[in-house]
């Protein structure tokens, strides 16, 4: 039989192990949810420049206007 002590030693035990196990399991989801936003981040900022140097190429390619000066 086992005594009170060892029998709340080994539940002790048996919950830490648990909590160690259910906290490593939600650090994975906590790390890949940060890494995935800051890869969205990313793409969005890449998008922001590409559409900027893509409108200051159109604004270069554009034929300057002339004004006619009135007669």
């Amino acid at each position: 039989m086992v005594s009170d002590f060892e029998a709340a030693k080994d539940t002790v035990q048996e919950v830490t192990e648990s909590a160690a196990s259910h906290i490593g399991r939600i650090a994975l989801i906590i790390t890949g949810a940060v890494r995935d936003i800051a890869r969205e981040i990313g793409d969005l900022a890449t998008d922001i420049i590409e559409m900027r140097e893509a409108s200051d190429k159109a604004k270069a390619d554009r034929p300057a206007r002339i004004i006619d000066e009135p007669r």
